[in-house]
Formats: C-alpha cells, structure tokens, sequence
C-alpha cells in the first residue's frame, strides 16, 4: 500500500493530532520527504518529533526511516540518477552545515532502524554458520564490495578461511567451481537481485552450501525462503549516505560474535598477525 492509501484506510480511527501528521505527510512533496527529519515533519503539523515517529510506525511502518524510504522508492522508479542527484544536491548543499546535519541525520536514522530490524535468532545462526564453515565466500559488487572485502580481511584475521568473490558475468563461473558443501556464502544485495547473485546462490544449493544474505528489508523477506539466514541492512531513503553504512554494521557484529565463540583461535591469530607484521618491519629481534 502507498502512503495515501495507508492514510485514507486508517482516517477515522487517527486522534486530531495523527490527522495533522498524517496530512503533513501527504502534502510534503516526496522529493523533499525523503530528506525531512522528525523535527522538520513535527514543525509542518505542529506536533512532536515523538509523535511523528509513532504515526510512522501506526501506518504500518518500521519507522519514520521506512516511510522516507518507500518514497524513495518511488522516486527511484519514477527518475534518473542524474535526477536523483540533482536533489540531492538542491536539498543538502552547497551549504555544508546543511549537508552536515542532512547526512549524520541520515546515518543515524539508518543506524536506529539497524538495531531495531535485527532478529537476535537470525544473527546467531550466521554466527554459527559461519565459525563452522570451511570457507566463507563473501559476495558484493559495487557499493557492497565494501562491506565484502571487510568481512573476508577480518575473517582471515580470526582465524577462518575467508575469500571475497566481486567478478560478474562469465568471470564469476570460475570463482563458483571451488564452492563445496562446507562452505558458507555471505552475499551482500542491498536492493535488488542481480542475476549473477541468483546463479551463486543456485549453485550453493547445487553443492549444499549455506547461504546469508545481508540486504534491505523488503529484498531479505523474500529472500528469507532462498537462504539459510536473511540479516537486513535498511538502506538509506535520499542515497545521502553510503550504500555499505549498515551492512558494514551488520558484518561487525558477526565478526565480533565469531571471535566470541573460539576466542584462543582468535587470540592466536591476532598474535600471529602482529608477528609477521613485525619481521616485515625488520625486527631482528623475531
């Protein structure tokens, strides 16, 4: 359901002060709502940032970030990046104390609605998955190759076998040809499924091979019947902020709950680390 729709369902049943907020809602262009804050929103119905947020969440959202980013969504359908751009550009600078406020509002926002999203089950299975597996094959292209290539170095770095895979098309085949029954893929997909994704994720299944998926609520629901473990990532609603932010945050805490569960192979390998690093630093003393 669009917005409007959610509002006109649930009119009778909204107290005064939800029908100012829901009509501010309505009225606020979608290409200038996807950058309001609470406080912008509460100014514009005479209301509370607090009562914002619990409209948000009355209309069926996970919260006033979910509500931008369905708007979002919909001007992403309806525009070109060039466009896209241009709003951003219109709405945040060039005054950078605008810019400043526009973007850590934006992470913040996104970070909350991280922490409320998670399911504690979810995340212990892919811990487990994960300090189980033989080898983890991590999986982003593009903005995800970050949040990828983060979670293979730190892996590594505790002790499990870790690779970043980031080729597409005919290239991505040779990387699938190692893939075993043991193994663990971890693929990063913020908002839509790419075909070669779709490929990897069929031929983990092919050799029995566990699967997570680190992505934006709507995509990670229905990816939840695909995969081993679904984990979400929201993405951010006006692209203010970097598409890797929550999924980064999302790796950390699977890479601190893996260290948890074998701490001396961890300890260990920290040990080594600095070890190696010292001799090629020339100390004589190793």
């Amino acid at each position: 359901m669009t917005l409007r729709e959610r509002v006109e369902a649930m009119w009778q049943n909204l107290s005064p002060t939800e029908q100012r907020i829901a009509e501010a809602l309505l009225r606020c262009p979608p290409e200038k709502l996807v950058f309001s804050t609470a406080a912008d929103l509460a100014q514009l119905s005479s209301t509370s940032d607090a009562s914002v947020i619990r409209m948000s969440r009355r209309l069926g959202y996970s919260g006033l970030p979910g509500l931008k980013r369905e708007a979002g969504a919909a001007l992403t359908r309806e525009s070109d990046p060039r466009s896209r751009l241009e709003r951003r550009i219109a709405e945040l600078g060039p005054d950078l104390n605008a810019a400043l406020t526009g973007v850590i509002t934006d992470a913040r926002e996104r970070l909350d609605e991280t922490e409320l999203s998670q399911d504690m089950a979810q995340l212990g299975a892919a811990v487990a998955l994960i300090s189980k597996a033989s080898e983890v094959v991590s999986y982003g292209v593009g903005g995800s190759e970050l949040a990828a290539r983060h979670l293979s170095l730190k892996l590594n770095r505790l002790g499990h076998r870790s690779r970043h895979v980031g080729t597409t098309g005919f290239r991505l085949a040779d990387d699938l040809l190692s893939l075993q029954a043991s193994d663990v893929v971890v693929l990063y997909v913020p908002g839509r499924m790419l075909r070669d994704a779709e490929v990897l994720i069929e031929r983990a299944r092919a050799v029995g091979a566990s699967c997570i998926a680190v992505s934006e609520r709507d995509l990670a629901e229905r990816l939840s019947s695909t995969v081993d473990v679904a984990l979400i990532a929201p993405q951010s609603a006006g692209g203010s902020t970097a598409e890797a932010l929550t999924a980064l945050i999302v790796t950390d805490v699977l890479l601190l709950g893996v260290a948890a569960l074998d701490e001396p192979r961890a300890l260990y390998t920290s040990d080594l680390l600095s070890t190696l690093r010292q001799r090629l630093m020339g100390d004589a003393s190793h």
